[in-house]
């Protein structure tokens, strides 16, 4: 399966290796994955949508183990507060269903910050940008392909 995402991944020149497994409409979290993937929940990092009082929609990349701490986020973005983005906003904004966003090829472009803690693995894994697909790279190589930034988030 070829994803937007794993397509400006390639373009990059980035390797990537893709995983796929079972998803469960009743479980799509991180920690899911890493389960059936048999991957270190630390290592499997999910992408979380949430909107800056002031800078609008951005997306966080935090381990799979972990929540999204909001004031460090909006830390990261500059701004003063930020709350998760509702549900039913998410897909019209990034082209994709929860349990499926990767931070990388958005329909809209979004700034990205991924936790600090990924820079701790060589490689790391996230979503492709379909329910039960993984892209693994090196945390550089994601950062580059989704124009992000490192921060504290959780």
């Amino acid at each position: 399966m070829t994803t937007n995402a794993l397509r400006i991944v390639r373009s990059l020149g980035i390797a990537v290796e893709t995983l796929e497994y079972d998803w469960s409409e009743e479980d799509l979290s991180a920690q899911a994955a890493a389960s059936k993937l048999g991957l270190d929940p630390d290592r499997v990092f999910k992408t979380i949508a949430v909107r800056g009082a002031t800078t609008g929609p951005f997306l966080c990349v935090v381990p799979g183990s972990a929540e999204v701490d909001l004031k460090k986020a909006a830390k990261a973005a500059g701004d003063k507060s930020v709350e998760p983005l509702p549900l039913k906003e998410l897909e019209p904004l990034t082209g994709y269903r929860r349990g499926g966003c990767s931070p990388v090829g958005t329909r809209k472009p979004l700034p990205v910050f991924i936790d600090e803690t990924a820079c701790l693995w060589e490689t790391i894994s996230v979503s492709a940008g379909a329910r039960g697909l993984q892209m693994v790279m090196p945390p550089s190589d994601l950062a580059r392909a989704a124009k992000a930034t490192f921060a504290d988030l959780v």
